[in-house]
């Protein structure tokens, strides 16, 4: 297991190494707005420059965290995406603020275990979404606002028991934990607010408050990574690696230095209840801690840590260490064509659990060629008996077995109105399992479903009014 952890990170820093040694020099591939809002001998404009941007000085067209960053850096909570990421949503400025919507919905029908060799797969028809705005403008010279709003249709739309995905676990209903099914998501997933300031251009320091809102953990979540927005699954690695992005009461300060940021959170961390369309009790009782890095404008890094206490809304109590680490890849290659991809590591360790320590691999990618993309995904997840409902008296105390699964589909967009796509696809997922889990889930039990889904297209620069 250690093994393991040692390789995460020493890829991670070759990684860090490589890129900069490749791109030494090189300017982001994002342009920002020429900063005016620095007062200093080094950063004065002259009457002409100020004259050019004096129309959109107090519209801060910048990264919700920094005036001195390009805003496709944004990803989930206060996460980084790489600066190369395409956008997708709408924006609209007003006189003083810029605003962004965004947004992803899903009709579709999901079978797994096809075969029906297996007793825990399912079939459904269901939509899942979930819908994002946000909002900044300067404060004085050197200050940013920014709001940001994300609410979910799941309970509505998908159920209270969520929808079947075979071997995820994770939160509860009627009182009982979830187990190969996705939980759906609450109505309000993130309500926040933010303010930053810059000190310089390349040193800025911020405050996050949410509730509900997401800790500095992990990576930037499955639901807003360019590489597995076309996927409506939740990860089976997802309690490992970003569960944390629907948190009732987060805290969050963080400092920036050039491409290097570093921040803490204290949040709660007991998972959200079965009341979808309320709001949890804030407890502040779990911190975490991250460090991202972005050395070129295709890659961001992070590794993060997170001490979490009653991770269970029902049950038997627990404590737990959860460490993760990412890297997140986005590469440009004509107009409407990009590569997209992440690696993700997760690793959980109750403080005093009764099973081993587990692991949690994830590696995506989509290809997107203009109205076509097709993505793939990867993972590798030790799931345990307990989390699984398993009689641990047949199958071991504290077991954990390993499972794999491997997602293959293509989306195709049909057209689009309004800057709004409408798509098809299909997609298939084939799972190794556990030889003593076969008589449950049968030897390599498969997964399909066909969808329609719309979202936004690539932002563009909005209507002003």
């Amino acid at each position: 297991m250690k093994t393991l952890s040692i390789l995460v990170w020493v890829t991670i820093i070759f990684f860090a190494q490589t890129t900069l040694a490749q791109h030494e020099g090189h300017h982001q591939a994002v342009p920002v707005q020429k900063d005016t809002s620095i007062t200093s001998s080094d950063t004065l404009r002259d009457e002409q420059s100020e004259s050019e941007h004096s129309s959109m000085h107090d519209v801060p067209m910048s990264n919700a965290f920094s005036l001195n960053l390009p805003m496709n850096r944004n990803g989930s909570g206060t996460g980084w995406l790489p600066d190369a990421a395409p956008m997708y949503g709408y924006m609209i400025h007003s006189k003083k603020w810029m605003y962004m919507l965004h947004g992803n919905l899903f009709l579709r029908y999901t079978n797994h275990d096809i075969s029906n060799k297996g007793s825990r797969g399912g079939s459904k028809f269901d939509a899942p979404n979930w819908f994002m705005g946000m909002g900044q403008r300067k404060v004085g010279n050197n200050g940013l606002f920014r709001f940001s709003a994300m609410v979910s249709l799941d309970r509505l739309t998908v159920g209270g028991g969520g929808y079947p995905l075979l071997f995820q676990s994770g939160e509860t209903w009627k009182g009982e934990p979830l187990v190969d099914k996705q939980h759906p998501h609450d109505l309000f997933s993130e309500l926040s607010v933010a303010y930053t300031h810059a000190f310089s251009r390349d040193v800025d320091a911020f405050v996050y408050l949410g509730y509900p809102g997401e800790p500095a953990f992990g990576p930037v979540a499955f639901m807003h990574r360019p590489s597995s927005l076309y996927n409506p699954d939740a990860p089976i690695g997802h309690h490992w690696q970003d569960a944390t992005h629907i948190t009732f009461g987060v805290t969050t300060l963080g400092f920036r230095y050039k491409n290097f940021k570093i921040e803490g959170s204290n949040f709660t961390g007991r998972e959200p209840n079965e009341e979808r369309f309320g709001f949890d009790k804030p407890r502040f009782d779990s911190w975490s801690a991250r460090l991202s890095y972005n050395p070129t404008p295709e890659w961001a890094l992070q590794v993060s840590q997170a001490w979490v206490k009653d991770v269970h809304e029902i049950g038997e109590r627990e404590d737990v260490n959860k460490t993760t680490a990412s890297v997140i890849h986005a590469k440009k290659l004509g107009a409407k064509t990009f590569l997209n991809s992440a690696a993700v590591w997760g690793y959980n360790k109750a403080v005093k659990g009764h099973h081993e320590p587990q692991h949690s691999a994830l590696v995506e990618s989509a290809l997107t060629l203009n109205n076509t993309a097709i993505y793939g995904k990867y993972e590798w997840v030790e799931k345990s008996a307990e989390e699984l409902l398993l009689d641990e008296e047949t199958f071991g105390h504290g077991a954990v077995f390993p499972v794999n699964a491997i997602t293959v589909g293509i989306n195709q967009n049909l057209f689009k109105v309004v800057n709004t796509h409408l798509s098809v696809g299909v997609q298939g997922t084939w799972y190794g399992v556990d030889n003593k889990l076969q008589n449950l889930y049968g030897k390599n039990p498969l997964s399909f479903e066909t969808y329609i889904r719309f979202y936004p297209g690539l932002m563009s620069s909005g209507a002003s009014r």
